[in-house]
């Protein structure tokens, strides 16, 4: 998992950088694949800071805290097989717990330090959350309702015959992806950090290890929002295949069709500037919302 997340992180940069006309990373390891291992490396070794003033406890806790959660979900994931690393009844449900659970530490790493950008870029983060939950969930939730059950394993396995993303799933997976950009804080809702209004918001006190851990949660949380968008719309691992061959394939399809996803979300981060905070909000309570509940009543009245 560490591996996969490193390696959308490098493939999310090479995304941004074709459609920028950049080259991206390019000189550590072939083709730049090892840049995100180096820049994690690197962090690692910078000094590690403690501002004066600080919420000790939370600020250690909150970025270890943030990344068991990330590779707790990712285990509910199916990446190589119908059924994830862990299944449990509902697990599609316990994945939403978590993610909400992972922005909470984001909330709480942010107003443990005694910086004003900090406590600026969580107080945003808290709000933005009253924005794009309710169309994550419901979106997610109505996949469920359509499947018969809020287990991946049963949704993934009643895409055997023909995957999601057709008809009115295809409004869900596109207000998936608008919600899933909001959570991972891509352009264009980058408020929370906002470089040029306030200096990295909630990340600005953070250095050391704990800056590489939430750095590399991001990557953990690209990893899981492309994966559940692939078992909820795109089949997950499964594909056609040849007999005896599916520990082969499967795992194939699964990166193919998550990789799909996350050029999706690079082509948003490419497309669009940043937003304002107004401006986010009115759009998921006017317009994004509303096309969730409407879209959450129809999976329900079909079922």
């Amino acid at each position: 998992m560490s591996c996969l997340a490193l390696l959308f992180e490098w493939l999310d940069r090479k995304f941004v950088a074709k459609l920028q006309n950049r080259v991206g990373p390019k000189y550590t390891g072939p083709f730049g694949m090892l840049q995100p291992l180096a820049d994690l490396v690197k962090l690692l070794s910078k000094e590690d800071i403690i501002p004066e003033g600080t919420k000790t406890f939370l600020f250690n806790i909150c970025p270890v805290a943030a990344v068991l959660l990330l590779f707790i979900a990712n285990s509910f994931v199916p990446t190589v097989h119908v059924e994830g690393v862990l299944k449990a009844e509902g697990d599609l449900i316990i994945i939403l717990v978590i993610i909400t659970l992972y922005l909470l530490t984001i909330y709480m790493a942010g107003s443990a330090a005694p910086s004003r950008y900090s406590l600026m870029g969580a107080a945003r983060a808290a709000v933005m959350l009253l924005g794009f939950e309710l169309p994550l969930m419901f979106s997610s939730l109505s996949v469920g309702f359509a499947a018969g059950g809020f287990e991946l394993s049963k949704i993934v396995a009643k895409q055997f015959e023909r995957p999601f993303i057709a008809g009115p799933h295809l409004i869900g997976f596109a207000i998936f992806l608008i919600a899933a950009q909001a959570e991972l804080e891509k352009i264009p809702f980058d408020i929370p950090e906002a470089e040029t209004e306030i200096v990295s918001g909630w990340l600005v006190e953070l250095s050391s290890w704990r800056l590489a851990f939430f750095r590399f949660s991001k990557d953990l949380e690209l990893v899981l929002l492309s994966g559940l968008a692939t078992a909820l719309y795109l089949g997950g691992p499964i594909g056609p295949v040849i007999p005896g061959l599916e520990v082969l394939l499967y795992p194939l399809y699964f990166l193919a069709k998550s990789i799909s996803v996350l050029f999706l979300l690079s082509l948003l981060s490419t497309l669009f500037a940043r937003i304002r905070l107004d401006q986010f909000i009115r759009l998921c309570w006017r317009y994004l919302i509303p096309l969730t509940l409407a879209y959450f009543l129809a999976m329900m009245w079909v079922v």
